[in-house]
């Protein structure tokens, strides 16, 4: 390998013919090229959807009231019915495999948006009613202050945890909320708590533009009796959402005489079956990225295997000589499989770096604040080292057949070749 003479012949060969030799380059350089860029490409789609599922537990699902669609016990379809706390009791009770039960309503119902007043300021904001809970399923970055706790359930608080954007339209610049009164609808709530948004864009705005108030509190505050708006619910590791949730729906159709074929009245959004579906797609997509990168990678060593396999036919009656004068037979194939990995290396080492530098560009030139469903373009380098690692022994074998063949030319007969 460090025989300075085989280096000279190698480096001798490829001046000779440096356009078959840059055209062999560059297949494998495309091939791993290629693979890294569809791998970051495949990643980066996967980064900008999964953001969307950032913030909300996997394991999860939600349910809410709908008009019934069936007639059932004297009722009749297209009737309204509301959830309330005691649903919640007969769930928990029912329902064991749940790690957490969230109900919540949300000021002036689903979308509904309130005007919150603080002095002489005032802003249109989501104002919702929720448990401690809710923040297990949902999570929050908390910034300052504390999230809603037990006992301000318990004691039915009129405490309130506002989003940033809460904050920077109500409170001056620099003004440290936690403490300080806000008002909505008329009742006054102290600020407990302050939370920013890891989500991008219009998301993250809307996020930031919620305000969370016990749910206890909520209900008697706003003359929402026992209603319960839409709950959220937790399912403990090792159970299926899927399955938990027909639990529930079951038990909810029960309570409020809804037929047991009616698949309008309960709404329901189960977050395991999104990711799974979701997990499921860019599977395939890794596969396919894989499939096609291989195949890519087999050319170009196809390739380097049939220039092998021409270089050693010129060569033929210098191999001649050298068997001739004593060389051995490792000596000849060493130095052919040499000149093979050396190619396929350098080739393949500059179709990473190229890649890895195209995917950076890529990366650096989408902000982080931006939304959409193409984010992060990574690569995992060392997954891409191993596959570099495996075209460099591809390398090798695909040198190893004209070698074998150059050894098994007598020598005579390489002599007397033209």
């Amino acid at each position: 390998m460090f025989d300075l003479d085989n280096w000279q012949e190698i480096f001798s060969t490829i001046k000779k013919n440096k356009l078959r030799t840059f055209l062999t380059a560059f297949g494998v350089f495309w091939g791993v090229f290629m693979l890294v860029i569809m791998m970051g490409s495949g990643n980066g789609l996967k980064n900008g959807v999964m953001r969307d599922f950032d913030g909300t537990a996997t394991n999860s699902f939600f349910v809410w009231a709908q008009r019934t669609n069936k007639a059932y016990e004297g009722f009749q379809p297209g009737r309204r019915f509301n959830y309330d706390n005691e649903d919640v009791l007969a769930i928990r009770e029912s329902v064991p495999e749940l790690a957490a039960i969230a109900p919540r309503n949300q000021l002036g119902n689903y979308q509904g948006r309130n005007s919150v007043y603080r002095n002489n300021k005032t802003g249109i904001f989501s104002v919702y009613g929720d448990y401690p809970d809710t923040f297990k399923i949902e999570t929050l970055n908390l910034l300052d202050g504390r999230i809603i706790n037990q006992l301000d359930i318990v004691q039915k608080r009129k405490v309130a945890l506002i989003g940033t954007r809460v904050r920077d339209l109500l409170f001056e610049k620099g003004e440290n909320p936690i403490g300080k009164y806000i008002k909505i609808n008329g009742v006054y709530f102290a600020v407990v708590g302050t939370f920013y948004s890891r989500k991008n864009g219009q998301q993250a705005e809307q996020e930031t533009s919620n305000l969370h108030i016990p749910f206890t509190t909520f209900q008697t505050a706003f003359n929402y009796g026992d209603r319960v708006g839409w709950f959220s619910f937790l399912v403990k590791d090792g159970f299926s959402a899927s399955k938990t949730e027909e639990k529930v729906i079951s038990i909810l159709k029960e309570r409020h005489h809804i037929a047991p074929d009616d698949l309008l009245a309960v709404g329901h959004w189960n977050m395991e079956k999104e990711y799974t579906k979701i997990m499921g797609l860019f599977n395939g997509i890794s596969a396919l990225v894989w499939v096609v990168g291989i195949g890519t990678l087999l050319a170009g060593i196809i390739g380097v295997s049939n220039i092998m396999l021409i270089i050693v036919k010129e060569r033929t009656r210098e191999i001649g000589i050298k068997r001739a004068l004593g060389a051995e037979p490792y000596m000849i194939i060493g130095q052919i499989i040499l000149e093979s990995v050396f190619l396929t290396s350098i080739a393949g080492y500059f179709g990473l770096i190229t890649g890895l530098a195209l995917l950076q560009l890529i990366s650096s030139s989408i902000p982080a604040d931006a939304s959409g469903p193409f984010y992060n373009p990574e690569v995992d380098v060392q997954l891409v080292l191993i596959a570099l690692s495996v075209l460099v022994f591809s390398g090798a074998l695909a040198g190893l057949i004209p070698a074998k063949r150059a050894v098994e030319i007598a020598p005579i007969d390489a002599l007397r070749a033209e």
